[in-house]
Order: C-alpha cells, then sequence, then structure tokens
C-alpha cells in the first residue's frame, strides 16, 4: 500500500455527542442548544462514505466520553457515498467528508487535505448456508464481470445462478474494490446495486445465491467472508499484506478554513485512544 501519508492535525480538546442528521451543512456554532462554556456550542458536519461513518460513529461517542466538561461540540455523521463526500468537502458544503478510496487526479486538485485514519480490507461474502469457501482474485473479477455464472463452476457442492451483488456508482467500497480486482467499467449487466453497506449485507444474508462485497470492519456472523488466493479475510492479514483486498479510509477537509475544534477532534483520533478504537475492527495506521 502506498497511501499511508498520514497528515495530522493540531491539538486540543473537546466533547462530542454523535447524532446521525439527513443532511449536512459546514460546522456551525449554536449557543441555543445546551452550551457549557462562554464561546457556545459547537457542531462538526460530516458526511460521505458509508464504509467509514461506523468508525467515525465509534471515534465521536468516545471523545465526547472523554471529553466531559468541557465545551460542548456536536458531531454530525451522514453516510452518503465517497464522492459525495469528497465533493461536500472541496465545495465547503460540509466541514469533513469522509472517503474509502484514493482521490483522482482532478480531485487531489480541488484544494482538499487528506487525512488517512484507518486501513480497511473489502470482504467478498456469500450467505454462510453457501458451501463456497475460497475464490481468487481472477475468479472474483469474472463473477462481476459475468464470465462465471452459475456456482458450479466454483464448487461441485452447489449449484445455480450467481446472484451478483454490487455497491451504487460513486461508492468508495465500489471504486477501489473494481480497482484492486480488475473489473473497471466491467460489471456484469443485471447486477443488484445497493447503496450502503449494510443494505450489500442484508441481501447476502437472505439471499443464499447471492455474493457481494463490504468493508471487513462490518463483516459478522450473518455472512460468510470468502478466502481470497487462500488467505483469509482479517485484519492481521491485512497487516501483513497477504489479503490483498484493502482500501484506506481517508478523512478530508479544505485547507486554510478547519475550525479549531474540528482540527482538536481530528487530532485525538490519530492519538492513542483514538486509534485504540480503529484497531478493534480496522488497522491503525500509526502502529
Amino acid at each position: 500500500m502506498n497511501r499511508m501519508n498520514v497528515k495530522r492535525a493540531t491539538a486540543g480538546l473537546a466533547l462530542v455527542a454523535v447524532c446521525l442528521v439527513p443532511g449536512f451543512a459546514k460546522g456551525s456554532q449554536d449557543s441555543g442548544r445546551g452550551d457549557t462554556g462562554a464561546q457556545g456550542a459547537y457542531t462538526i458536519e460530516v458526511a460521505g462514505s458509508t464504509s467509514v461513518a461506523p468508525l467515525m460513529e465509534l471515534l465521536a461517542k468516545d471523545y465526547a466520553a472523554a471529553r466531559i466538561g468541557e465545551r460542548k461540540v456536536t458531531v454530525n455523521i451522514n453516510g452518503t457515498g465517497s464522492s459525495d463526500g469528497i465533493n461536500a468537502a472541496a465545495a465547503g458544503t460540509t466541514e469533513v467528508g469522509m472517503t474509502s478510496r484514493e482521490l483522482s487526479p482532478s480531485e487531489k486538485g480541488s484544494g482538499l487535505t487528506e487525512l488517512v485514519i484507518a486501513i480497511d480490507g473489502i470482504a467478498v461474502i456469500v450467505n454462510p448456508a453457501n458451501p463456497l469457501g475460497g475464490i481468487s482474485i481472477a475468479q472474483c473479477r469474472d463473477i462481476y464481470a459475468g464470465r462465471i455464472r452459475d456456482w458450479s463452476e466454483l464448487t461441485g457442492d452447489k449449484q445455480g445462478p450467481i446472484a451478483v451483488v454490487s455497491r451504487e456508482p460513486g461508492s468508495g467500497t465500489r471504486g477501489a474494490f473494481e480497482e484492486i480486482v480488475g473489473l473497471k467499467d466491467a460489471l456484469v449487466p443485471g447486477s443488484i446495486e445497493f447503496d450502503g453497506t449494510g443494505a450489500v449485507k442484508a441481501e447476502v444474508s437472505r439471499n443464499v445465491d447471492a455474493i457481494g462485497y463490504i468493508s471487513l470492519g462490518s463483516a459478522d456472523a450473518s455472512v460468510k467472508a470468502l478466502e481470497i488466493e487462500g488467505t483469509a479475510a482479517s485484519t492481521a492479514n491485512v497487516i501483513n499484506g497477504t489479503y490483498r483486498i484493502a482500501r484506506p479510509f481517508i478523512l478530508l477537509t479544505r485547507k486554510g478554513t478547519l475550525n479549531p475544534e474540528t482540527q482538536r477532534f481530528l487530532d485525538w483520533i490519530m492519538s492513542a485512544p483514538g486509534q485504540g478504537i480503529v484497531k478493534r475492527s480496522w488497522i491503525s495506521v500509526t502502529g
């Protein structure tokens, strides 16, 4: 991985309350919402990748618990997809964008600062009732390109058409997955596309013929994560480089516009307590 250029925000401390909202805007002062200090409350707006959002919710919750008695800062986290997060941060309509894919050259030229907060594997998942244990990257590519269409081509213990489940266009998970397996612009017609990690996992957990892909940190007993090239989908194997389907979790801010309270939150994310939360289900970027 050549994406470990971790940039750190500068320091301070604040109280955070987590709140999920249907829309987003810039961070804002709000002295009318239970302010505990003379400066008034502050809201940090975060939008983008649905894969990064669960980690951000955990970080915000623990940051709140650590900052009891300090100025009230609310973190609104809105999972809208990586491309939306990049565009919103670039336009200044949200203070922090979330992406689970690398920025394109044109996006890198839009005045954004990138902060890599974690590395995450992408798990290729099937229904727990599926007898298949693993596939190669080439087989994964052929499934999603429509060259392998029946489970009998992969295992002698199951037959029937493969229900190909993918993420929506603009998803960071989809962008990273397609780049790594070599599938760019080749998704089989008739595949089922879902917005969000949760929707993909729910579909695969109920459909015995389905195959999908999700953040490794979101995989649980409701689905089966396949081995890739004989290597289990695990955090340890992403760290040692043997599990090859992995990508960064990146926070984006506009250069020169970050509020000090937001800088303090980002700095805490990169601290030992923040990265300790990352290590629960993802890979720390600070060792």
